[in-house]
């Protein structure tokens, strides 16, 4: 199997988390790239790589002709990282949120249909094996078709820096991991959406930290979403704790331990008899960024379009800033991308 060629571009924290599953698919880190170009030299030391720094994309494509491009960059600069680097030529994965806005996210997607490149959004969350067998269960139907998902997430998470002044730290920085694990469950995509921002009392946020989202799915489905980044107290998982409700039974999901459930057992009686269940692991070839990168390269090499590419990433963001729209508006919102 030929090595393929990467550039990274942005040499923060995040790109620790990406450097080994690089190594361990034996890809050729051919570049680095950062506006701070001591921190490109730093992360190619530490990870041992004699490769070309700078802190120009453009030269760096022009110099090394890479396969791919991992774009690591924050939010604001994904759009032009990813155009410029489709526009090269080069396939390009990136980490969540596609974009920072809809407008960009949507030229984003037209650029990858006019270089004729494959364009992914890792959403790392999906690369659980717990959550890969909630999905495999879920649409087996062994409670039935959904008709409600639930999903509550409560943190207080004293961050400081530049989430505590955004205008909507929780839903802009973290709940697309929420909404997009809800499309990846159901197997249903967003309609409408009705949210409630807001900033309670107690609250070390600038911006509206909390909220409320009732989202309108295809095939019927509700998803109601009530989060928090400065509850204090009991916390939830970071994967957030879940109730998902079919026609027949339904899974709770909490605390990240086995998701569990009954399921009508019978047709007679106030209550329906029902049977016990736990929903067991099941193996999947890598985990977070890990699988993502291997989903890619599989993608690149002729498989199957992968989780996360451009056309239905961007449902999910679309979701991320249909709930701020609402929340601004105090209206319910069609959601569109």
């Amino acid at each position: 199997m030929a090595t393929l060629k990467a550039v990274v571009a942005g040499a923060g924290g995040i790109a620790g988390a990406w450097f080994p599953p690089l190594k361990a698919e034996s890809v050729e880190v051919a570049g680095i790239v950062d506006l701070d170009p001591a921190r490109a030299r730093e992360k190619a030391q530490k990870h041992g790589l004699t490769c070309a720094t700078d802190s120009r994309l453009g030269p760096m494509l022009r110099r090394v002709k890479p396969d791919f491009v991992v774009d690591l960059t924050v939010p604001d600069a994904h759009c032009r990282v990813t155009c410029t680097a489709l526009a090269a030529g080069c396939h390009v994965i990136g980490e969540k949120p596609m974009a920072a806005s809809m407008t960009q996210a949507r030229r984003m997607v037209r650029a990858a249909e006019k270089a004729g490149r494959l364009y992914m959004v890792s959403q790392s969350r999906r690369y659980e094996k717990r959550h890969a067998a909630l999905k495999a269960f879920l649409a087996g139907g062994e409670v039935g078709p959904l008709t409600t998902l639930t999903c509550d997430f409560f943190m207080g998470c004293h961050f400081g820096g530049f989430r505590d002044e955004m205008p909507s730290p929780l839903v802009l920085d973290m709940a697309i991991h929420h909404f997009d694990l809800a499309r990846m469950l159901s197997g249903a995509d967003p309609v409408a959406v009705y949210a409630k921002e807001f900033n309670p009392a107690g609250s070390w946020y600038k911006g509206d930290v909390s909220a409320s989202c009732v989202f309108e799915m295809t095939n019927g489905v509700v998803f109601t979403y009530c989060g928090s980044w400065c509850a204090e107290g009991v916390h939830t998982s970071w994967h957030g704790d879940w109730r998902f409700q079919g026609v027949r039974g339904s899974v709770l999901y909490e605390r990240d331990q086995v998701p569990h459930g009954a399921a009508v057992a019978g047709d007679a009686g106030f209550n329906r008899p029902k049977r016990t269940f736990e929903v067991a692991d099941i193996e999947i070839p890598a985990n977070t960024q890990h699988g993502a990168l291997k989903e890619f390269l599989a993608a690149i090499r002729g498989g199957p379009a992968p989780q996360g590419e451009c056309h239905d990433n961007i449902k999910s963001l679309a979701m991320v800033f249909g709930a701020i729209e609402s929340a601004r508006r105090g209206r319910r919102i069609a959601i569109k991308w």
